[in-house]
Formats: C-alpha cells, sequence, structure tokens
C-alpha cells in the first residue's frame, strides 16, 4: 500500500462519483487514512452534503476537510467545466482538524478555533476559507506573530454566488461560515511552491505619499504620472498587458539588496485617483515601503512555474490554484495539473480552483491572487 492516493471523477452522477473516488484511493491506500480532503465542483451546491458525507461514510478517515470550488484538481487534469469531484488522501500520522470561526464584538473582529499546539515546532496547516465571512487576510498576517513556526497553505472555497453560496466540512460537520484545515504533525518534510503569475515591468520605486491603500507618490513623483511614463515606453505587446492585468508588487522584505522572482507580494490596482494622480491598490501600502509595477503573464507564470519545480521529487502534492489561471492564462488546459506531476506521482495530486490563495514568501504567510500555492509531502 501506498502512503498518498487522489482520484478525479467527471461522472454528472454525484453518488457514481463518489463511487469512483473513494475505490480509487481504496485500492492504493487502504480504508481509514490519516487525513483525506474532497474538493467539488458542477454539482448542485446543495448536493455537496451528501457526497461529503457518503465519502466520509465510506473512506473512514482519521480526519477530513471539504470545500466547493468554481473548478477541482486531479492528476493531470483540470475539471473547469461540468460536474467534478477531487479526493486526496494520506497516510501522515495524527493530524488535527481545525474550525475557526469569527467573533464580532464592539472592541473588533476575532478568529476563535487554532489549537494551542499551532504554535509549537515547524508545522504545516492547510486551510480552506468561506470568501465573505473569514478575514483571511488579516487571518495570515497575524498568524506570522502568533505563530511563527506555521506554514499555511490552501485557499478561499471559489463556488459563484454571494454569502452562503460555498459548503465547507469537517469530520461530518457541515459550514457555510469561517475557515476549516488540517493541521499536520511535526516531521514529514513539506515542501512549499508559491508561484505568482505575473513579472514585473520598469523598475522598482519607493512608495513616498499614500494613505491606506491610495498612493499618490512614488519615487517623490505622482504614482499616475509613473504608471503613464511606463506605458509611453512600453511596446505594443506590454502596452495590452498593462492595460488588461496590471498589478503591483509590494517587496516582502526590504532589507534585500536586490529585487527578484518571490520577493514581491502581488496586488492588483483597483482604481486611479486623476485629480491626485494617485492609484489605489488592493491593499493597505505604507510609506517607504518598495512597490514595482506587474502585468499577468501566461508565458511568464509558465517559466516561473517550470523553474521553481525544476529540483522537486516529491510523493504528492495538493495543488490550490488561482481561478484566474487554467485555460484563461495559458491559452491551454491543464498546465499547473501537469506541472505538479512533473514532480510527484500523478495518482497522488488533486487540488482546487480559489478565489484566493494561501502561502508562505519568505517564512511569511500571504493571501495571494493569480497564484498557485502547492504543497508537496515526502513520505
Amino acid at each position: 500500500m501506498s502512503s498518498f492516493g487522489a482520484a478525479l471523477s467527471e461522472h454528472p452522477d454525484a453518488a457514481a462519483a463518489v463511487g469512483e473516488v473513494v475505490g480509487a484511493v481504496v485500492e492504493r491506500v487502504g480504508a481509514g487514512p490519516d487525513v483525506a480532503l474532497l474538493f467539488v465542483s458542477g454539482h448542485p451546491v446543495a448536493d455537496f452534503d451528501d457526497i461529503a458525507s457518503a465519502v466520509h461514510e465510506l473512506l473512514s478517515p482519521q480526519t477530513m476537510i471539504g470545500a466547493t470550488a468554481t473548478a477541482v484538481i486531479g492528476g493531470n487534469l483540470e475539471a473547469e467545466e461540468g460536474p467534478a469531484v477531487s479526493l486526496w488522501v494520506g497516510r501522515v500520522g495524527r493530524a488535527e482538524a481545525v474550525r475557526l470561526e469569527t467573533i464580532r464584538s464592539d472592541d473588533g473582529t476575532a478568529v476563535i478555533g487554532m489549537p494551542d499546539d499551532a504554535a509549537v515546532g515547524q508545522r504545516t496547516l492547510i486551510l480552506v476559507s468561506e470568501p465573505f465571512s473569514f478575514p483571511a487576510d488579516a487571518f495570515l498576517h497575524a498568524s506570522n506573530d502568533q505563530y511563527p513556526g506555521l506554514a499555511i497553505v490552501g485557499g478561499v472555497a471559489s463556488e459563484p454566488g454571494g454569502p452562503g453560496s460555498n459548503r465547507l466540512f469537517v469530520d461530518g460537520s457541515l459550514h457555510t461560515d469561517g475557515a476549516v484545515g488540517l493541521l499536520l504533525p511535526e516531521g514529514l518534510g513539506e515542501f512549499t511552491v508559491v508561484s505568482q503569475g505575473c513579472r514585473p515591468v520598469g523598475t522598482p520605486l519607493t512608495v513616498t505619499d499614500a494613505t491606506d491603500n491610495l498612493v499618490r507618490g512614488l519615487g517623490s513623483r505622482p504614482a499616475l504620472e509613473r504608471l503613464n511614463e511606463l506605458y509611453e515606453s512600453a511596446d505594443d505587446a506590454e502596452r495590452s498587458l498593462i492595460s488588461n492585468g496590471l498589478h503591483v508588487g509590494l517587496v516582502v522584505d526590504e532589507h534585500t539588496d536586490a529585487f527578484s522572482r518571490g520577493d514581491f507580494l502581488l496586488r492588483g490596482v483597483i482604481g486611479a485617483d486623476p485629480a491626485e494622480g494617485a492609484l489605489r491598490i488592493g491593499a493597505r501600502v505604507p510609506i517607504g515601503t518598495t512597490m514595482q509595477f506587474q502585468v499577468r503573464d501566461g508565458d511568464s507564470a509558465r517559466s516561473d512555474l517550470r523553474e521553481m519545480l525544476r529540483t522537486v521529487d516529491a510523493d504528492a502534492a495538493l495543488v490550490f490554484s488561482c481561478n484566474g489561471r487554467g485555460s484563461r492564462l495559458f491559452g491551454e488546459p491543464d498546465h499547473d495539473a501537469r506541472a505538479a506531476v512533473g514532480a510527484a506521482d500523478p495518482a497522488t495530486v488533486a487540488g482546487m480552483f480559489c478565489a484566493g490563495e494561501f502561502g508562505p514568501i519568505r517564512n511569511q504567510n500571504h493571501i495571494h491572487g493569480f497564484t498557485s500555492s502547492m504543497l508537496f509531502l515526502y513520505g
């Protein structure tokens, strides 16, 4: 028997899909694995509880989480259209189920449910959150201080729709809010890859005037003027990328002498204020931050992921890719899945498309966009 297994079913009948994925992983790993992760797309959301409950009953894992998504991954396939069920299981030792809830009071918002031993040693938390009720960005930021040895990998459930459109599952319990996770035991030999779907353009500049997420000054000149200057100096192909997928990269570690791939936290440009010559960014930007414009580029994303996986040879992988990647970004199906199975056995690769991805950069947990966050395991 193997330590890990994964299976994908695109059968339109939910019961048949459950039978296919459970049968495949039991044949490879056996019943009663230590952990199981379930990802469901395309099936009616109302059926998710039946699917998750049936998998849980048939498989009998020690602990299990699940989530809805706009698309799921299994082996070298990305099921971007139609119904699909993806199941991943592993024998990893004792893992701990995590159920996080948000509590609001006059003093602010707090997240409760983290295990006390999450702060002990070097561990990995696989986490999936509901998009409207859970403050993922704030939680990940706080985790860097509260749990300095904890790497958080996962993403935001992505079934289209408003509040209540997504479902989360943990050990027999169904939820429409908060987050669910698996805290893995220490010492598994995990390796995390966070590959971003953008490339830098222009030069890095210091933010010299900003309030919250409104950046007025870049290098002591109006931010909008800097952008216009970049656009005018670009060729036609790059102008098209600037017009259709402009982002900024915020340097994670200002003590770095030279900035390269993996040094930036990517955020979208969400608006402009011509009167102030300012740009509005999808994050608070303190004065003194080093910022560089970035464009979304399938070719760069492809080469970035290829380079990051060049030396990876793992036993299993979990893939959390942005729902803006896939065929939309690469012009072809299955890109991230095929990259993952080049670094791990295809029979042990599964995942989901997310509305935001979790993964560490320079040992700091962040939420990302247009990113593929992958967790590789050995055992």
